[in-house]
């Protein structure tokens, strides 16, 4: 009898496509080296531009228009556009066949400890959707060490921070009381902690599918002193220093050419390095101190677990997969209008920003635009556009048994995990019927034709992927990418890519190539009907939305600003699952 391989996939929230080691950086990952430089290294691997988004397709094989998140569910909750409308009811809905209910139904343990964010109800969490043993925190983020501020009146507190502050947690269909985690609680730690318990408990025999979702490195940024002093004064020099730094070491990597066209860094209402006064450069620097030691525990971290599975005899036999969950995260909140008034004034009276506490469980600082742009570079912008800094991301392998080190520069998607680990394991892909209900087909492919030698690609130029997050939209096939970027990071209009020649979306040639402009809008708008985008409107030739709260008739621009402030968080269960 052939032994069942076992399944770990690793993924970490808003890393930049440079933020390991391996893929250029000069943060300190030794573990995820080890796996990428005796591993596979892919170049073209591509998310959704957002977190539960991409977590969706990863647990579906599909896309997220399809299963319940065609938006964040934070910004369904206020759009009336979009409530009510089939694949938006903000969770992962029942009309797909799951990755860990397939693997569970056909023998495998199925384990998870992490961020979930794909519904705030027992009803939706793991333990519902395939996960035989689950602990898991539901929201898209919190305070990493379980601290919360003790308001003077409890309405004191901006919508946005609600559910960016406390954790909810549950494990299998119970919430957790935070005040019952441990003192020394600190999120990547804890939810290791808790999946090598889930692990070493499995039933014997039983071939196992891990998860591990980190909440690292998603604002706050806070990390162990430990773990940020080795970086202390690496970034003085500002994020356009990093950013050189990072494209020559993804050059010394491979995994870019030397002749390769950085796009430039877009920021509007951020204030360049050299304007800003000195105090202002030394928290700025400090808080990329506190990701990259973020990034360096949750590599320490992914080392327990390997380690672990060494040990047991156990890590031959495993596949391991690490990746990003989207591109880096850039928005700098304190620039927005309005929103920014409100957030900082309550930063400033509840929490210490002093540059000797960033990084500690009492501060709340993200790094902005241009720190971010350092991580994506050569590609354009970042997490929630559709643009190749904001959906291309890093992704590690360690296959099964033995094999040489290489470098896969095939495009592929998250939605062909599924399908791979259904192939490896032997087990057959859902019909159009699963348990009982009708379920959507998965839109990913397996990567074993590819890695076998039976196939020279693992998706043929005829493949086509679309992709729609708050307005922001795009569309790939081939070499060939369209996308749409709406103001004022872009013209409001579709824009044309050849990646093979211009992977940082430089050298628009949408009026060099209009018949090939016109083919891929078509496809476009194929896959936008599809999958049920909310707002398309191909007779104008743009992407729009329609806002039912001002005027039904009247359809409006969505630009990521307004995206960002409507996407205020609530502390309402109900509301928001």
């Amino acid at each position: 009898m052939t032994t069942k391989p076992n399944f770990l996939v690793i993924v970490a929230d808003d890393l930049g496509f440079s933020d390991v080691g391996c893929f250029g950086s000069e943060i300190t990952t030794p573990h995820l080296d080890a796996l990428g430089r005796q591993g596979v290294r892919f170049t073209d691997f591509h998310a959704a531009a957002a977190c539960s988004p991409t977590r969706l397709m990863l647990m579906s094989g599909t896309d997220h228009h399809l299963t319940g998140l065609g938006q964040l569910v934070e910004f369904i909750s206020r759009s009336p556009a979009h409530q009510g409308k089939p694949g938006h009811e903000g969770y992962l809905t029942e009309n797909i066949a799951t990755l860990p209910e397939v693997l569970r139904d056909g023998g495998y343990h199925t384990l998870m400890s992490g961020k979930w964010h794909l519904g705030l109800r027992p009803e939706y969490a793991p333990c519902s959707r395939g996960f035989t043993k689950s602990f898991s925190l539901l929201p898209g983020c919190a305070n990493h060490y379980g601290w919360e501020p003790q308001l003077e009146d409890p309405n004191d507190q901006p919508k946005f921070m609600e559910t960016a502050v406390s954790a909810l947690h549950i494990e299998d269909n119970e919430y957790v009381d935070n005040s019952k985690l441990p003192e020394d609680f600190y999120s990547s730690d804890y939810y290791t902690d808790r999946l090598l318990e889930f692990i070493d408990r499995r039933p014997e025999g039983k071939p196992f599918f891990a998860y591990l979702p980190f909440s690292a490195p998603h604002w706050p940024l806070q990390a162990p002193e430990e773990n940020m002093l080795p970086y202390r004064g690496i970034y003085s020099d500002g994020p356009d220093a990093l950013r050189a730094k990072r494209l020559q070491g993804l050059i010394n990597e491979g995994l870019t050419t030397p002749d390769v066209v950085p796009h430039p860094v877009q920021a509007p209402g951020v204030p360049e390095w050299k304007t800003m006064d000195e105090d202002t450069r030394a928290k700025s620097a400090r808080a990329m101190e506190a990701f990259a030691g973020m990034v360096d525990r949750m590599d320490y971290n992914i080392g327990r677990v390997v380690e672990y599975l060494k040990e047991n005899s156990l890590y031959d036999n495993t596949l391991i997969l690490f990746m990003s969950d989207n591109g880096a995260e850039g928005a700098s909140f304190e620039a927005l209008p309005v929103l920014g008034d409100e957030v900082m004034a309550h930063i400033e009276k509840y929490y210490d920003n002093s540059l000797e506490n960033i990084g500690r469980k009492d501060s709340y600082v993200w790094y902005g635009a241009r720190w971010a742009q350092a991580a994506t570079a050569p590609s354009r912008l970042y997490k929630m556009f559709s643009t190749e800094g904001g959906v291309c991301v890093p992704l590690i392998m360690k296959p099964l048994g033995s094999s040489q080190p290489s470098i896969c520069q095939e495009f592929c998607t998250v939605m062909d995990i599924m399908p791979t680990l259904l192939e490896l394991a032997g087990i057959d892909k859902p019909g159009e019927v699963y348990n009982g209900r009708p379920v959507a087909s998965m839109r990913g492919s397996s990567w074993v034709p590819y890695f076998s030698g039976k196939s020279s690609q693992i998706h043929d130029d005829n493949y086509v992927i679309g992709w729609e997050l708050v307005g922001q939209a795009a569309l790939r096939k081939g070499p060939w990418k369209i996308n749409f970027v709406a103001n004022p990071f872009g013209p409001e209009n579709w824009q044309l890519y050849n990646l093979k020649e211009d992977p940082g979306e430089t050298n628009d040639l949408a009026k060099q190539y209009p018949e090939k402009l016109k083919e891929l809008i078509k496809h476009w708008e194929d896959y936008a009907l599809e999958t049920g985008v909310v707002g398309l409107r191909p007779d104008l030739g743009t992407i729009v939305i329609r806002d039912e709260m001002e005027d039904p008739t009247k359809w409006m621009k969505y630009d990521t600003s307004s995206a960002l402030s409507r996407s205020l968080r609530s502390k309402n269960i109900a509301t928001l699952a």
